[in-house]
């Protein structure tokens, strides 16, 4: 290694332009620092701009109780404004509250944030100069993995790579005549556990004289982002292209469709066993044999008729053959749900004109649960007084009926689970009427013997098994955290779908991290087996003081519904259906967009390019088209491309915006597009080459 103690003696008496050090120093900045080589690193030389020349600083500086000169310390700002995904941020602690140290160094100043974090800062170009020694905090005790980035006036300035726990980095940028900075901290595509990250010793370099400091800041305004609205009169039919039954088994499926009513329903060559309600579009029936069946669906009003084909396959373990669709209790009600909230949310369902573009599932979390009769057999508590009459309510309405239990004692709020009682519990909800089982690992968690695949497998093995013998269809979502790469063996156990993350926040370092942590699980879903990377935040959700709407920016909720669309991702809402504005409603009622979601074909997307903080995501569509995400993860505006040869495919090729609906052309080999903060450009490339649906 090269000699930095004498290294930085030799630059000590020299005036450097900032941002450019020499090689050496370089080096060093620009690689990671383990424990044995701390004792080296603190006789490092950190430049700090003063004016248009960096004055040479030891590391040390940035160690002791005041700031450099003309510096302030980061902590000193309104740091409740950064954003993060588990947590709040610290002054001068690590996030257990604790000194920082980092590397087995001690700082006295710095701000202890967790993976995915956001710090927005207004410099008004009183700055010059920013510096920090990141790395995460001793505290994790060699786990975890992150990168810290700096951004000014959306331009990224530093990066200091992939750090793990015991490793150190030197950040500084040249802030001059800078109006914002951002300050990101992103996971090492690990997950976030342990992602205790430090900007230790940070500080900002003010210009002399500066007649303003550095604030705080929300990230700035933005413009309304431009999709569809509203619905055609001109009658559509929505939704999925393949479902899927157990012969003999009970079948509900209302046809999905739009325009000016009153609409009627018609269907050609159903399976014996089914029929169809004319007046509701309800098929309802069980059918007789097993087999794959075309049935062509039309609708008819004022304004004309559509019509378009269904394959209904009848066979064991046949469900879910695209992700489900609808609403879950627990983002908006907790543990206050009750019968006459889920009935409200089935009429909401309807009349907002959800159910019309596909929404099926009403799904009851936890809170509903009352004590075991005599005869073990579970009962809803007071809030949920006839719950067989309850399912009955929902699939009058063509709509499914969902149900959650734990594999433990209890449930996460404490009520009865199904341990031990698992063919009982399933045999239960199957008389209710249930067409969903949401499985909680909650207090299961004490009583596996330990963290195998083996043990983590079996109770959800069991369930399995017991809702295969309940005689009634019960799609089944196993929800344990994406413990042990569930997404690898999940479909094995029986699993429908299965969560992949912990649960979400209505903030996007929380929802960005759990979308863009899914690549490379497409590979283990498919028709029948989904990952589930939790609900979506959208709308009105539960609050400290009640209901509030997200607080989620419409961009950001727009790049949710995209990831999860590209994702084959299960699209559950939990807000209050009966408060939605017109953007949540063309939010989730762009058939173009679901489409994606629901495509027959049923490969989830994956990854396909990474620039910066732009990222490209696509998927294969049944028509031969595909769809393209081009994701800008940073908080500027920013260019995003997507390259032909990125997605194997080459030649012109037309280009349809699917939140605009809107064709922009024929691009010979790439498409580059502005993508807002936060936001997304979502687009189908090809020309449809037409298919047997």
């Amino acid at each position: 290694m090269v000699n930095l103690l004498a290294f930085s003696v030799l630059l000590a008496g020299r005036k450097s332009q900032f941002g450019r050090p020499g090689n050496q120093l370089k080096l060093c900045y620009n690689t990671p620092v383990r424990h044995k080589s701390t004792r080296v690193c603190g006789a490092l030389i950190l430049l700090l701009a003063l004016g248009s020349h960096a004055h040479c600083q030891s590391l040390d500086d940035l160690r002791k109780s005041d700031p450099p000169p003309n510096a302030i310390w980061l902590e000193t700002l309104d740091i409740s404004r950064m954003s993060q995904e588990w947590g709040a941020a610290k002054a001068a602690k690590s996030l257990e509250d604790k000194p920082i140290s980092v590397a087995g160094l001690a700082f006295k100043h710095g701000v202890g944030t967790h993976a995915v974090s956001e710090m927005e800062i207004d410099l008004g170009g009183s700055a010059t100069g920013f510096a920090s020694v990141v790395g995460l905090d001793d505290e994790t005790n060699g786990r975890g993995s992150v990168v810290f980035q700096v951004w000014a006036d959306g331009r990224k300035v530093a990066d200091s790579g992939l750090l793990r726990s015991g490793q150190m980095r030197l950040l500084r940028a040249d802030l001059t005549g800078a109006q914002t900075l951002s300050l990101q901290v992103n996971d090492g595509d690990d997950g976030i556990d342990f992602d205790h990250a430090d900007w230790a010793g940070a500080v900002l370099l003010l210009a002399p004289n500066s007649q303003s400091k550095p604030q705080a800041a929300d990230c700035p305004p933005e413009a309304p982002p431009a999709i569809a609205s509203g619905t055609s009169p001109v009658p559509a039919i929505h939704g999925p292209r393949i479902v899927g039954t157990t012969p003999g088994r009970s079948f509900l499926f209302l046809i999905p469709a739009t325009g000016a009513g009153p609409l009627a329903y018609s269907a050609k060559d159903l399976p014996d066993g089914l029929s169809l309600d004319p007046a509701t579009g309800i098929i309802a029936g069980s059918v007789k044999s097993a087999g794959t069946y075309t049935t062509e669906l039309t609708v008819s009003g004022p304004q004309g008729a559509a019509s378009r084909k269904l394959r209904i396959v009848a066979g064991e373990h046949q469900l879910a053959l695209t992700p489900p669709m609808g609403w879950n209790s627990w983002y908006v009600w907790g543990g206050n749900i009750d019968a006459e909230k889920t009935r409200a949310a089935a009429d909401s369902m309807v009349a907002t004109g959800l159910a019309a573009h596909g929404f099926q599932y009403v799904n009851i979390d936890d809170g509903w649960e009352g004590q075991r009769d005599a005869l073990g057999e579970i009962q809803p508590n007071s809030k949920f007084l006839d719950m067989k009459a309850l399912g009955e309510y929902i699939h009058a309405k063509g709509l499914k009926f969902g149900i959650y239990s734990s594999p433990g004692p209890t449930t996460c709020m404490g009520f009865e689970g199904s341990y031990n009682h698992e063919s009982q519990d399933a045999a239960t909800y199957a008389k209710w009427g249930a067409d969903l089982l949401k499985y909680d690992w909650c207090s299961y968690g004490g009583i596996v013997k330990n963290q195998s695949i083996a043990e983590l497998r079996k109770p959800y093995k069991l369930m399995s098994k017991a809702l295969d013998e309940s005689g009634r269809d019960i799609v089944f979502s196993m929800c344990q955290y994406g413990m042990g790469k569930v997404w690898e063996w999940g479909a094995d156990c029986g699993g429908n779908l299965w969560r992949t993350t912990n649960d979400s926040r209505d903030v996007w370092s929380t929802v960005s991290a759990i979308g863009f942590r899914q690549n490379g699980h497409d590979k283990f879903a498919g028709p029948g087996h989904w990952n589930d990377p939790d609900m979506l935040m959208v709308g009105k959700l539960a609050g400290p003081s009640g209901l509030h709407p997200t607080n989620l920016t419409p961009n950001e909720q727009i790049a949710q519904v995209t990831l999860w669309s590209l994702l084959a991702a299960p699209l559950l809402l939990s807000c209050d259906l009966s408060q939605m504005d017109q953007f949540t409603l063309d939010l989730l009622t762009n058939d173009e967009v679901l489409d994606v979601d629901q495509d027959p074909l049923g490969k989830p997307a994956g990854r396909k390019a990474r620039k910066g903080g732009s990222e490209v995501w696509s998927r294969p569509l049944f028509d031969g088209t595909v769809a393209v995400g081009l994701f800008n993860r940073v908080s500027r505006p920013s260019d995003v491309t997507v390259k032909w040869s990125d997605l194997g495919i080459s030649g012109p090729r037309p280009v349809r915006d699917l939140w605009q609906q809107k064709d922009l052309g024929v691009y010979e080999s790439s498409f580059k597009t502005v993508a807002p903060r936060h936001g997304v450009v979502l687009i189908k490339i090809g020309k449809s080459v037409g298919s047997e649906w």
